[in-house]
């Protein structure tokens, strides 16, 4: 059976940032999807959608991620980054912002070096996701706004 090999090279250190995102999407699948089961309230109801939509979107994130990854040589980890669901509606959204933002610098540093390395395609896959990224933050600090 012929393995399958990557027509691409990237560095060690690329394929560290893509396993940061793939732990950072599993972390915030969990952490919306428990927001998601958790939350109470008028405004509780008005938004608890969006969390699962986002959790979905997040866990298709680390799918992307995890394939190209695994496509360059890597291994995806299984291990998520630290998950923190919050006790209060306001409380879900600040930490959603907080890891909105660190998404974003963090997918800006991944397409910037795979840039620096030639890799197209894992800077192409990371500014579909960064729009994603955005588009949450969007939602989130909105939500907060209401909050």
């Amino acid at each position: 059976m012929a393995t399958l090999k990557s027509v691409t090279k990237v560095s060690a250190g690329l394929k560290g940032l893509l396993n940061e995102a793939i732990a950072r999407e599993i972390a915030v699948s969990v952490q919306y999807m428990w927001q998601h089961v958790q939350v109470m309230g008028v405004k509780g109801v008005a938004v608890k959608d969006h969390f699962k939509q986002t959790a979905v979107a997040e866990m298709k994130h680390a799918e992307k991620i995890a394939e190209r990854l695994w496509y360059l040589g890597g291994v995806p980890t299984t291990k998520p980054d630290p998950i923190t669901v919050g006790g209060s509606l306001a409380e879900f959204l600040d930490f959603d912002i907080k890891a909105e933002e660190k998404a974003v610098a963090l997918y800006k540093k991944i397409i910037d070096q795979a840039q620096k390395e030639g890799d197209i395609t894992t800077a192409f896959i990371f500014k579909e996701i960064l729009e994603d990224e955005e588009e949450h933050h969007d939602l989130f600090t909105t939500m907060r706004e209401e909050v």
